[in-house]
Order: structure tokens, then sequence, then C-alpha cells
């Protein structure tokens, strides 16, 4: 025989169950929001953004080598070609 448990109903449970609803009620259901500041923003741009430059190489070797192939035929080095090339330098300093 137990002598915690009347009857088959055991009372604990009873008030435990009553304290549980009841604390249910009093939670609001306001939604939880967060506030990103403007500099941590720019930090997360930033960190993005040097990720992508550590991943891009800095030499495209395939560029490299296939203009090194053009340079070695004679053809290619005329005056237009490298007139076109002293164009597009001076281009790009503003020149």
């Amino acid at each position: 025989m137990k002598i915690d448990q009347i009857g088959g109903i055991n009372p604990l449970n009873n008030v435990q169950n009553t304290k549980r609803a009841q604390n249910a009620g009093n939670v609001k259901g306001s939604p939880d929001s967060i506030s990103v500041s403007a500099e941590a923003r720019e930090m997360a741009e930033a960190y993005y953004l040097k990720g992508i430059a550590d991943e891009t190489p800095d030499v495209r070797t395939d560029l490299i080598a296939q203009i090194k192939e053009k340079i070695k035929d004679a053809n290619y080095l005329n005056p237009q070609t490298i007139s076109a090339t002293a164009e597009r330098i001076m281009q790009a300093y503003g020149i």
C-alpha cells in the first residue's frame, strides 16, 4: 500500500498542474526583435568582402599565358597593336 497516493490520485500532481496552467496565462505574446547598429552592418559587409577578396586570385594566370603566346608570334607585335595597347594604358591612368 502506498501512503502518498489517495484512491489512485496523486495530490502533488494536481497542485503542480494547476501552477503550470496559471503561469502559462501570464506569458505575453509580443514578438521578439533585435536591433543591429549601422557600424555592425558595415563590419559585416567588410568581413564578407574580405572573404571574397581572399578567395579571388591576384593574378589571372590564364590571361597571362594567352598574352605570352600572342607575344611570341611575330605578326602580333605590329604598330596597330602597340598603339592600341598604349592607348589603353593611357586611359587606365587617365592621361
